[in-house]
């Protein structure tokens, strides 16, 4: 078979068919043929995949693809500077993560983190609706862990301790959503029954 013998697809994406075109026109001898015959093959990878046309920077990266597929030999005008060899397997910069242990893994890190700046308000309209809306998404969170309830003491508790004593509410104070409305939102709905319908 013929594929037995060909050599490995740098880009298996856009198939041997472009890989051979790329080929080819790196035995063209005249410079301005080589480029136009290029800027064709480009033209047919980009309809090979006309839904990324709307993407940002999409030409520029079939020419880096036609630069790299070419084993970068292609003496020819890019109109883009085109991506280096050297750059070509560079990694990214890691992100970098917080390594802080999270006190409690079901309000999970950016809660907690939440909970410490909402801590730091003054006290007001926009502190005591942050704490609402922090506190209701806390109860949620919670029934996600663990469905049998929980009651709003243990929230404002757990609030008290992950704002480090800055928030400090009863439920006097705040009234949560109640446990049977988060976990009846939770479950999938019923679809109509269909039996006895008529059609008119």
């Amino acid at each position: 078979m013929e594929y037995t013998t060909n050599k490995k697809l740098v880009m298996p994406e856009y198939g041997r068919n472009i890989q051979q075109m790329i080929d080819h026109a790196l035995t063209i001898a005249d410079r301005e043929e080589r480029t136009r015959c290029v800027n064709t093959i480009v033209n047919i990878m980009g309809n090979l995949f006309p839904y990324l046309r709307d993407i940002n920077d999409f030409k520029h990266k079939l020419w880096d693809h036609v630069a790299v597929m070419s084993d970068f030999k292609l003496d020819i005008d890019y109109p883009y500077e085109i991506v280096k060899p050297e750059n070509l397997h560079t990694k990214p910069e890691g992100i970098p993560y917080k390594n802080s242990r999270i006190r409690y893994m079901h309000y999970g890190r950016t809660l907690e983190e939440m909970i410490e700046k909402v801590g730091e308000y003054e006290d007001g309209e926009e502190r005591t609706e942050l704490i609402r809306l922090i506190a209701n998404q806390m109860k949620k969170c919670f029934l996600t862990w663990n469905k049998e309830g929980v009651d709003d003491r243990k929230i404002f508790d757990d609030l008290h301790e992950l704002s480090k004593g800055r928030i400090n509410i009863s439920e006097d104070f705040l009234k949560l959503v109640e446990s049977k409305d988060v976990l009846s939102s939770k479950k999938p709905k019923k679809e109509p029954s269909k039996k006895g319908y008529k059609q008119k």
